[in-house]
């Protein structure tokens, strides 16, 4: 993979008629809770915007539809690098974790979309090549209210691909914590408006350190609550990556947006309209959801990128 290729903002135009698709508004908010007391060090940021890599590569995905590990990990740092803006992987990763941390990474277990475990096994390598004992480290979804690893995190790391959700609109990195409520369905109301509620909880809140939105091959439209076909996936190859999650899940969506246009060949809105990612900003306080106020760092291939 080549160096960073193009940065830039999101413009106004681009807001205005992704969010009119998506039927979600452009309020920005200016706290980036992906940032976590204690960490390392913090991401360098500007007041008020938050900064998310988009990192792709022609490459990722194998003739049989499974991500080669190598190019996965290479596409995860030089995310991570752009990220923190640092010359090297292994001191970016000291940035996310530091030998003290216990570290729990949500993944998702969806069967017809699961987080690949390349690329659970990719950060779980890199946070044990931080100094995190491998002891440390774990991996997991349902359980993790029952783990004990999850119990001690000091360090959390959301991943999860994304894809439409009968219930939020959206499937996205907010709604990945929500297995961490003894009671995910009282949540679920209003098109799971409520959502970022769950990462004020105590277990959770001011741990995470790193969001990865995983969009190698994204579904894009769902009817039910459990609907998926190949037909509404394509093979997009990348990952979005940003220590806020209401401004990772904001591109993700930028991105959904395009392609159900590309696809329907007409605005198609998203039902019910993901507007948990606005909320987690303007109620929560949780990060960013004006594009325009994300400053979006593009890496590798580019065609079809869609934002």
């Amino acid at each position: 993979m080549g160096p960073l290729d193009q940065e830039r903002g999101v413009t106004r135009r681009d807001v205005l008629r992704t969010f009119s698709a998506l039927a979600i508004g452009g309020t920005a908010g200016c706290l980036d809770a992906g940032e976590a007391p204690g960490a390392a060090a913090q991401v360098p940021r500007v007041a008020g915007r938050s900064r998310v890599v988009l990192v792709r590569h022609r490459d990722v995905l194998r003739a049989d539809g499974r991500p080669d590990p190598a190019v996965l990990q290479r596409m995860l740092n030089e995310a991570v690098v752009a990220l923190t803006q640092e010359a090297t992987s292994a001191s970016a990763w000291r940035r996310m974790v530091t030998p003290r941390d216990v570290v729990g990474i949500k993944s998702n277990v969806w069967r017809s979309l699961p987080t690949p475990p390349e690329l659970e096994e990719a950060i779980r390598q890199e946070a044990v090549a931080a100094g995190v004992a491998a002891a440390n480290v774990a991996v997991d979804d349902r359980g993790i209210l029952d783990n004990p690893v999850f119990q001690r995190a000091t360090a959390l790391v959301n991943t999860r691909p994304m894809r439409t959700h009968d219930w939020s609109g959206l499937g996205t990195c907010l709604k990945n914590y929500i297995m961490f409520a003894r009671r995910p369905s009282a949540y679920h109301g209003d098109a799971c408006a409520s959502l970022g509620a769950v990462w004020r909880l105590p277990h959770v809140a001011g741990k995470t350190r790193l969001n990865v939105l995983v969009m190698l091959t994204p579904q894009f439209h769902g009817l039910g609550p459990h609907s998926f076909s190949p037909a509404y996936t394509w093979p997009y190859r990348g990952l979005v990556v940003g220590t806020d999650p209401v401004a990772v899940d904001t591109i993700g969506a930028r991105i959904i947006g395009a392609q159900r246009r590309e696809h329907f060949r007409e605005e198609r809105p998203i039902s019910p309209p993901p507007h948990h990612i606005e909320i987690a900003d303007t109620r929560y306080g949780l990060g960013v959801s004006d594009p325009a106020r994300i400053d979006l760092v593009r890496l590798g291939w580019q065609d079809g990128a869609l934002v």
